[in-house]
């Protein structure tokens, strides 16, 4: 008989090295295995799971999505998710299949995706999309035969010119075009460092909070991360020596920490190459929006003080100008350049090359740099905004770090309130945010939302978001 209530499922390990996802997955599974859930019994809907643990929704509706796929459980409509009638005894504990390309993609941290306060999101609706075009014509007009091969592994060389220069100018990093690997994003940018200077097993030190999907990736590859605490001058490296002295390498955001936007306070930089250069390990700088700035220029580069050559910089053209060209870029010292450009010929399929020169036309004729004035002045005038219009409706209900650069806000909960549950709830109701929790790293910081500003026109559209937050919280 079926059950018509549905069959509880164990809790959850917040500690454990598999994404919750995974663990929801690996639960039912095991259930229907060991035969408390039974062929027709009801598993609790993706709404009432949302809401018993405190997830987003999109993670249980992944978990079931590949149960689904698998054949372990099939959606009733009103009827609710039943485990497979005519699932035969044995068939739950074979081997299990892998995850397919198209569900796995479901679990992106950043979803393709335009709401309402979207993290990872430049001012789209301020993007030169005319002189865009217009270049993308010309490029388009111009192509030869030899454009319509593969693509330089390592980038088209115009490109990885003109990244150089702009770094120089604007970052005060002195290095070659050969020193610039173009790359698809941050995600390949992250891979081809730990390919080329990672072993597995190795330890790397990662802010704690930090950006999620860096710690996911060095965990694919059975890299050991070691969560170093963020206070107001940035990632504590005193800590961090007393947890992992002898890490292998070391992922900052010195600019602006991602995701509180502190700023790695000058003489940590410097006990942080002291420490690369004396244990000849690596400092991967992620410089993801330091152009945008509102108090003050643009700091430095970490990688502008590396004079022992420890410092790989990892930059991208998702914040500046669009993350659907999926183009980044990475600088590594000198001496490593033979063996990425070994590393990258086996892993590395190059970026299309019309996109690159599209973007090397847009560096070239000045677009670039008075893009990136306008966006820093639209932006400074969006935060302002966004800050006013959101503490009018909501008050005391949260309190709002306004950092000096950066992207997006962080609106701290007041009260007794989850995170994760009102992310859920903004997402279903066409919202979106991200809570802090799930930057963190076998600890809580307090619960608090990540949004962007970038987005956001008036200081009356804030209150008209600001209004549908507060019926959610």
């Amino acid at each position: 008989m079926t059950s018509t209530k549905p069959v509880p499922l164990s809790p959850l390990d917040p500690n454990a090295a598999e994404p919750f996802y995974r663990q929801i997955y690996d639960r039912v599974r095991a259930a229907i295995a060991s035969g408390v859930l039974k062929p027709g019994d009801r598993i609790p809907s993706a709404r009432a799971l949302t809401k018993e643990l405190g997830l987003a929704r999109g993670t249980i509706e992944t978990a079931y999505g590949l149960l689904a796929a698998e054949g372990y459980i099939q959606a009733r409509g009103q009827a609710g998710t039943v485990v497979t009638p005519d699932l035969k005894p044995g068939t739950a504990i074979a081997a299990p299949l892998p995850p397919p390309k198209s569900l796995a993609a479901q679990t992106s941290f950043r979803p393709d995706s335009v709401l309402p306060f979207q993290m990872g999101l430049p001012a789209l609706d301020a993007f030169p999309r005319k002189i865009w075009a217009r270049l993308g014509a010309r490029a388009v007009r111009a192509m030869q035969p030899a454009d319509m091969v593969h693509p330089p592994i390592y980038g088209i060389p115009a490109l990885r010119a003109q990244i150089a220069a702009y770094l120089h100018l604007s970052r005060g990093i002195t290095c070659s075009p050969a020193q610039v690997f173009v790359t698809s994003g941050y995600r390949h940018t992250i891979g081809l460092v730990a390919h080329a200077l990672l072993n597995e097993g190795d330890s790397v030190w990662l802010e704690n909070p930090g950006y999620p999907p860096t710690r996911d990736l060095l965990a694919l590859m059975n890299i050991a991360p070691v969560p170093v605490p963020v206070d107001g001058d940035g990632m504590v490296v005193v800590k961090a020596i007393r947890m992992a002295p002898k890490a292998r390498a070391a992922v900052v955001t010195p600019a602006h920490q991602s995701p509180l936007c502190v700023s790695l306070s000058l003489p940590r930089r410097l006990a942080l190459l002291d420490w690369a250069t004396r244990n000849e390990s690596w400092i991967i700088e992620d410089d993801y929006d330091g152009e945008y700035r509102y108090v003050s220029r643009p700091l430095p580069a970490l990688k502008s003080l590396d004079r022992d050559g420890r410092v790989l910089y990892a930059g991208t053209f998702s914040k500046v100008l669009l993350p659907s060209l999926r183009l980044a870029y990475l600088v590594v010292p000198q001496s490593q350049v033979e063996r990425f450009e070994r590393v990258s010929q086996v892993s590395t399929g190059g970026s299309p090359a019309l996109t690159q020169a599209i973007v090397t036309a847009f560096i070239t004729e000045g677009h670039f740099a008075r893009h990136i004035q306008r966006m820093r002045k639209l932006y400074a005038e969006r935060r302002a905004a966004t800050i006013a219009g959101l503490i009018n409706v909501l008050g005391n209900r949260v309190r709002i770090d306004s950092p000096p650069g950066g992207m997006h806000l962080i609106l701290r909960l007041q009260g007794e309130q989850s995170d994760r549950e009102i992310v859920a709830r903004m997402r279903d109701d066409g919202l979106y945010a991200e809570a802090l929790s799930d930057w963190m790293i076998n600890e809580r910081r307090g619960d608090a939302l990540l949004v962007n500003f970038t987005n956001v026109v008036t200081q009356s559209s804030a209150e008209a978001l600001g209004q549908r937050i507060a019926k959610l919280l």
